[in-house]
């Protein structure tokens, strides 16, 4: 059906948040990037858009709600293992970013998640099994 998905994110300071997601380890793609957007790589086919504020406002007529007041949504990754997803939440931690609450283990699931320098969610999950029925 779909072959990639773009998340589009806007951010109050572009150059700022770009950073932050280099400090996380993620790259960002030169022919998708300018100084109203970067185009972050997340895996194949997976894509977060960081907009301008002001660009974003270009696709929309709606407001921005402050996401570090207000949650309309969140971005969920899989990750390969456990430690992944402890080691991604280490380097937002060490590069600013707000982790608001514990890991959660469900047995077959393992996820814990932080907040970007704007207050927008991350959650960072890895599947060992499947929930019992």
């Amino acid at each position: 059906m779909h072959q990639q998905i773009y998340v589009n994110l806007p951010v109050k300071d572009l150059a700022a948040s770009r950073a932050f997601f280099e400090a996380v380890g993620y790259r960002f793609n030169p022919q998708f990037t300018n100084d109203k957007g970067a185009g972050m790589e997340l895996g194949d086919n997976l894509y977060a858009m960081l907009l301008a504020q002001d660009f974003a406002r270009t696709f929309t007529g709606k407001e921005f709600p402050d996401p570090k007041r207000a949650t309309t949504g969140w971005v969920c990754l899989s990750c390969d293992s456990r430690e992944q997803v402890d080691a991604l939440v280490a380097k937002a931690r060490a590069a600013g970013g707000h982790v608001p609450g514990e890991p959660q283990d469900h047995g077959f699931m393992y996820g814990h998640g932080f907040e970007d320098l704007d207050g927008h969610h991350w959650e960072l999950v890895h599947m060992s099994g499947m929930p019992q029925a």
